[in-house]
């Protein structure tokens, strides 16, 4: 395939390909990336404006679907795909598993552990963004929203409450919403720093992505910490793939299928 990231000169090497955008991808990315035995890429979907620099050869953008992700994995002749993309991003994790299974490719999930509840935690379990915004109610509420921009749009169908949106770049096009403050910022959070945000924002419910891992815990741990109440919209059942919690476990995955005898 013209414009092939991987290297040309090394076809013997197994070839990686990493669906990314996550910090795991990156620390999975950086492990491999002085891995003499594998060739490696990571793609990213491109929907963060200014993304960081990544360790390996870098891909941005989508593939066209399962069809073209299936015909990517062919032409470049990948052995491996390890999806480590967010673990709300269903679509791209679907596309993965489809493709694979067409292209016969091997394919690992590289998924972080979801939250669990502890006691002192005043969680409310939605299935998604829609079911969360019914989940506000009626009564003005300060509300604290740590769902990314994708889906902020939703609560324009609750104006009575006042917003406090975080994400890493701007909600576009703006909320149409008559009290919201925006806060652009990239994880991780600490919980002291998370604490006081949410003091001074006199946030009252928080709505968040089950998203697991330790960069964005701190609003959860600052929620317990504080007495808010917790809206979170749960994971839904992932493909039907391998799955591994962490770098290590992938890394041993990788090798056990693909390291030379």
């Amino acid at each position: 395939m013209a414009g092939s990231l991987f290297d040309t000169s090394a076809m013997e090497k197994p070839r990686i390909l990493i669906l990314g955008g996550t910090t795991e991808a990156r620390e999975l990315a950086s492990r491999l990336a002085d891995d003499t035995r594998y060739d490696t890429v990571i793609s990213l979907a491109g929907r963060t404006a200014d993304p960081r620099p990544q360790p390996v050869a870098t891909r941005i953008g989508g593939f066209g679907g399962a069809e073209g992700l299936a015909a990517f994995l062919i032409a470049e002749k990948v052995a491996l795909v390890v999806d480590a993309t967010h673990p709300f991003a269903a679509r791209i994790s679907h596309n993965a598993a489809a493709a694979a299974n067409t292209a016969q490719v091997r394919l690992l999930a590289l998924r972080r552990p979801e939250w669990q509840a502890q006691a002192g935690d005043q969680w409310t379990g939605v299935s998604s963004v829609a079911e969360a915004v019914t989940a506000l109610g009626d009564l003005p509420r300060r509300v604290f929203l740590a769902i990314g921009r994708q889906e902020a749009f939703h609560f324009e169908a609750a104006p009575q409450h006042s917003y406090v949106i975080r994400s890493v770049d701007p909600v576009t096009p703006p909320l149409k919403l008559p009290d919201a403050t925006a806060i652009l910022a990239t994880g991780p959070f600490a919980e002291a720093d998370e604490i006081e945000l949410l003091k001074a924002q006199r946030v009252d419910v928080i709505v968040a992505k089950n998203s697991g891992g330790a960069a964005t815990y701190g609003k959860i741990a600052a929620a317990r910490q504080l007495g808010i109440a917790v809206i979170m919209v749960e994971r839904r059942k992932p493909a039907d793939v391998l799955s591994v919690g962490d770098c290590n476990a992938a890394l041993e995955r990788i090798d056990h299928w693909l390291s030379p005898v």
